[in-house]
């Protein structure tokens, strides 16, 4: 690959591995705590590569999550859509943050997407979860850093450079 071009390849690997880590199975109890991986995914690579993650890709990958959990169809295909617009309006402005100011971004796009799936689940007259559905956005923002550090790594040596992000 060329110097500073984005990999297709490498975002899809990644999103799908997202995908997997949301539907490996886990004790009962530590399920609420199941960090969204494909929403963290998500901001990142559209934070990252806004010309290669952006809506259609959003969508794309939310009818994925959809179909592998049974949920109703398109529910987190809008949720990502949502959160994948409001990380590309503003992009350039959260990848200057500091660390900690771009942990509460994402934090908030995590709680925005979980909004949109706790509402959808609302208006199907699915059971909502109740508090237990808002604990996957506090182990999101515990999981935002090394999960961030993880992909930029990627990123990098997709990218075939060496400066890291700070």
């Amino acid at each position: 690959m060329s110097r500073n071009r984005a990999s297709p390849l490498m975002l899809w690997v990644t999103l799908l591995g997202a995908l997997a880590l949301a539907i490996v199975p886990l004790p009962t109890a530590a399920e609420p705590f199941r960090p969204p991986f494909l929403t963290m995914a998500v901001i990142y690579w559209t934070m990252m590569w806004p010309r290669l993650c952006g809506l259609l890709t959003a969508f794309i990958a939310g009818l994925l999550l959809d179909v592998l959990h049974g949920n109703l169809l398109g529910q987190h295909a809008l949720a990502l859509v949502v959160v994948s617009f409001l990380t590309l309006r503003f992009h350039l402005q959260i990848r200057n943050f500091p660390l900690w100011q771009l942990t509460a971004a994402a934090t908030l796009l995590m709680a925005i997407d979980t909004f949109f799936v706790f509402w959808s689940d609302g208006i199907a007259g699915d059971p909502t979860g109740g508090l237990a559905r808002w604990a996957t956005v506090l182990a999101g923002a515990v999981a935002w850093a090394p999960a961030m550090a993880l992909l930029d790594n990627l990123r990098l040596r997709s990218e075939n450079r060496s400066k890291r992000f700070s």
